[in-house]
């Protein structure tokens, strides 16, 4: 059996979880989330946890088994608690700001980043260096960050560019004369 498959999913106060038609609904105060369930796996509530059992033990089925668990016990802590993730802006003259919907980046180009905040996504810049992306659907909030982090990625040289915080950047050393 798999080790992340078998092991139940507690709800907290206020979180509720509804199987039906081949979806799992979870609602929570911060919002609600929805997953298509997986092929051979199910999913049934019972009072206060969830558990997740597949069909059968073939390959695709085990591997499923915990992947839906994954899937449902982020749903969990997502409309529970939420996601965040925090960007530092590192360079001379780089910064960041949100106007409107659009979080606008001036990051050494010679024309500005506008990028367009989607739907469920918060985005709030401290300092015009600190991007903070918070949310509660976790897949979401890690790929808002990744194509940030992608628009200038850090510089093994120099160490400029978009980093998450915490990340270490390994600094080479430049050329000897």
């Amino acid at each position: 059996m798999s080790r992340v498959g078998k092991q139940p999913i507690s709800l907290p106060k206020g979180v509720t979880v509804s199987v039906a038609d081949g979806q799992v609904k979870v609602k929570g105060p911060k919002g609600e989330l929805t997953q298509s369930l997986v092929s051979r796996v199910s999913v049934s509530v019972d009072g206060e946890t969830v558990q997740v059992n597949r069909a059968d033990e073939s390959r695709p089925s085990r591997a499923n088994h915990g992947l839906m668990r994954a899937l449902v016990a982020n749903m969990v802590l997502g409309v529970d608690k939420g996601f965040e993730k925090k960007l530092e802006v590192i360079g001379v003259g780089y910064r960041a700001d949100v106007k409107g919907t659009n979080l606008v980046m001036n990051l050494g180009y010679s024309h500005l980043i506008n990028y367009a905040i989607p739907d469920g996504i918060k985005v709030e810049v401290d300092k015009q260096n600190v991007i903070t992306v918070q949310g509660i659907d976790k897949q979401k909030v890690g790929q808002v960050a990744a194509e940030i982090r992608g628009f200038r990625k850090p510089d093994s040289y120099k160490g400029k560019g978009v980093r998450y915080v915490g990340e270490y950047i390994r600094i080479k050393a430049g050329k000897s004369a």
